[in-house]
């Protein structure tokens, strides 16, 4: 049985989790609204009966949905601008107060549509398209969301440099007009059979502004939009002036909101999203009842199921984790700055790396290996992995002196089935279900070769083994990465690569900072845990979206915000596979695949950021207020809290009744 099995483990870990939750931490401070979130606090229900969550104004529970923030305590908990970069959009903003004309559910593979009533017409040659808007949708404020509102937000966007949608609208945009209220229609610079998809949400895509809001705005890049004025079927009540807890509300016009109109009246009444100090201040307040949804770890997830009969994970068995994320994790260069701009250096820390011992590291032994620069899962490893596989198996590294070393070990997924068995879990015998599980390949642990490419570029180590950059100094590798150490999937890769480089002989370290989102956009880092590149859409064979990441018309200098991937890498070649795939007609679905399979050969051969291995969710539910999650039986959509088609779920949670 599962519970006996993690019995031990879950019993000794949760206690310590949970000495550690009382240690230490900020507790939720008062609800004080803040800046311009002035909604009155909910009042107390008659009676007395109900459970009411007093720190948050009297909400009731059992009307209130909690959950926990994915990255973390907000640092600019006043700032709503998301034009401009990162603000938290998972606190909210983005799963449940905003619509995008599209958005993707990676579960059931759909494009769902929000704003928009349907699919983008394009003309003949991709240089023109036409997009239905949906009729009838309002902002929070009870104005009309109309084509003005898109036209505004283009021609806003191209105004202002400090923009991050800025480049591509520039680059791609020659005109755009409202046919109609609910037509806009656009002429491109060139063709581009994907320019629709900038507005297409999987995590994050350009938003539309309302346009009555911020057309009297001065200055449009400094705006906080405070609050936050949406379409979505929440608005915003309240949150904390120190970042630990947003509030939302459902709008009394929720049939008003794209969601409401395609799904129904969303259950909650009112969702908290709510950041915690630390995992076992989650696991503790979960066992209590206190919050619905939570982000783990492997052992936190443990321990939950373990303690909690009211609580259950996405899968019901081993090894329960959310496994169909189409985000591919790793590590990620800066190569705008030395050495990490020499594609021998690169690839030296990835063969200093035993995948093995980094996948118990980092997550257990619970993901899928990924050779390229997109997730195993789904159509990915039939469409592009699989067939790439005798390609990876003849790629040669280059070491110098006329010696060559083929890196790609097929393997290697096998090395974390054996791990994954030697820790008790039920691993299936059968090939096929094992490469679901742990993918079909990855690198080999290579020092000796790593040393090799590094001597080769001047780099020398002391006596006792430690690395020389080739000016002399030490090399010191601080891994940048965000503030969920013990849950969060970038900072479980930082954590694994830093062991692993540390047994190599390089001063490394984890590097975390709330500002870590900041510093990947402006480069103000060497080495981070973001994503080694762009997800790709979780629907359909297309990378457009992994690929243009990389189009150098988005490198920008280090200190300047890029649209365009962190790494700050581009190249010719790259550039002209971009050029191909937006003069490639999307319906055509082998003609997609293969040049998607050209620009992940070129991303295998610069490795500009080391895939490793596909997102692992552990998330917990806690079944006494809220049921009907959607789990691996019934992936009705996604089952994430902080994805954008969050809001989708909210209608179909069902309320226990319980007070």
């Amino acid at each position: 049985m599962r519970r006996t099995r993690l019995l031990l483990t879950g019993l000794l870990l949760v206690v310590s989790l949970i000495i550690a939750a009382c240690g230490g931490g900020p507790a939720a401070p008062a609800a004080t609204p803040a800046g311009s979130a002035t909604t009155p606090a909910a009042p107390a229900p008659a009676g007395g009966t109900d459970a009411t969550l007093t720190e948050f104004g009297d909400l009731p529970r059992h009307e209130t949905l909690i959950v926990d923030i994915l990255t973390g305590r907000v640092g600019s908990p006043d700032d709503f601008n998301n034009w401009v970069g990162w603000k938290w959009r998972d606190r909210g903003m983005q799963n449940l107060a905003n619509e995008p004309l599209w958005s993707v559910d990676f579960a059931t593979g759909k494009i769902i549509p929000g704003l928009a009533e349907g699919d983008p017409v394009y003309n003949a040659d991709f240089t023109a398209l036409t997009i239905p808007l949906r009729k009838g949708v309002t902002w929070h404020d009870g104005q009309p969301f109309t084509a003005a509102d898109v036209v505004f937000t283009v021609e806003t966007l191209m105004k202002h440099e400090g923009f991050g949608d800025n480049s591509f609208f520039v680059e791609n945009v020659k005109s755009v007009s409202a046919v109609d209220d609910h037509t806009v229609a656009f002429e491109l610079n060139a063709p581009n059979s994907r320019f629709h998809t900038r507005f297409l949400d999987r995590w994050g895509c350009t938003w539309i502004m309302p346009k009555h809001i911020w057309e009297s705005v001065e200055d449009p890049v400094t705006f906080k939009f405070n609050p936050f004025i949406g379409t979505g079927p929440y608005k915003l009540h309240s949150f904390d002036p120190s970042g630990f807890w947003t509030i939302w509300e459902k709008r009394a016009d929720w049939d008003k909101s794209p969601t409401g109109m395609m799904y129904g009246e969303p259950k909650p009444k009112y969702v908290i999203f709510r950041y915690f100090a630390n995992e076992g201040a989650k696991i503790l307040a979960q066992l209590t009842h206190q919050v619905d949804v939570v982000n783990v770890s492997s052992d936190g997830l443990k321990a939950v199921l373990t303690q909690c009969d009211s609580c259950r994970a996405y899968q019901l068995n081993w090894p329960y984790v959310v496994n169909n994320d189409p985000a591919q994790t790793g590590i990620t260069f800066n190569t705008a700055r030395a050495p990490y701009d020499n594609r021998d250096v690169r690839w030296a820390l990835l063969l200093a790396i035993d995948i093995a011992e980094y996948m118990g590291i980092a997550v257990d032994g619970t993901g899928a290996l990924s050779p390229v620069h997109i997730p195993s899962l789904s159509n990915y490893p039939k469409d592009f992995i699989q067939p790439m596989l005798p390609w990876l198996e003849e790629f040669t590294l280059d070491l110098g002196n006329g010696e060559t070393f083929k890196p790609f070990d097929r393997n290697a997924s096998q090395r974390i089935a054996e791990y994954a068995r030697s820790r008790g879990y039920a691993v299936p015998d059968d090939p096929a279900e094992q490469a679901k599980l742990f993918g079909y390949g990855w690198y080999k642990y290579a020092p000796d070769v790593a040393e090799k490419l590094l001597v080769k570029n001047g780099f020398t180590k002391t006596s006792d083994g430690k690395w020389l950059l080739p000016d002399g100094t030490p090399w010191k590798i601080r891994c940048l990465t965000g503030t969920q150490l013990a849950t969060g999937m970038g900072e479980r890769n930082c954590v694994a690569a830093v062991q692993q480089w540390k047994r190599f002989g390089i001063d490394a370290e984890v590097y975390s900072s709330e500002a870590a989102a900041s510093l990947n956009a402006t480069g103000d880092f060497d080495v981070s845990s973001n994503w080694p590149a762009q997800e790709p859409w979780g629907a359909g064979p297309d990378l457009y979206r992994v690929l243009d990441y990389y189009n150098s018309a988005y490198v920008k200098p280090v200190g300047e915000n890029t649209s365009g991937h962190p790494s700050r890498w581009s190249s010719p070649e790259m550039d002209a596979t971009i050029e191909k795939l937006r003069q490639t007609d999307p319906t055509n679905y082998q003609a997609v695949v293969d040049v998607g399979i050209e620009g992940l050969k070129i991303a295998v051969r610069e490795m500009p950021g080391i895939p490793t291995y596909g997102y692992v969710g552990f998330i917990a539910w806690d079944q006494t207020y809220w049921t009907n999650w959607p789990g691996a039986e019934n992936p009705y959509t996604q089952p994430y809290t902080h994805w954008g088609p969050f809001k989708s779920m909210t209608p179909f949670l069902q309320p226990t009744g319980t007070r």
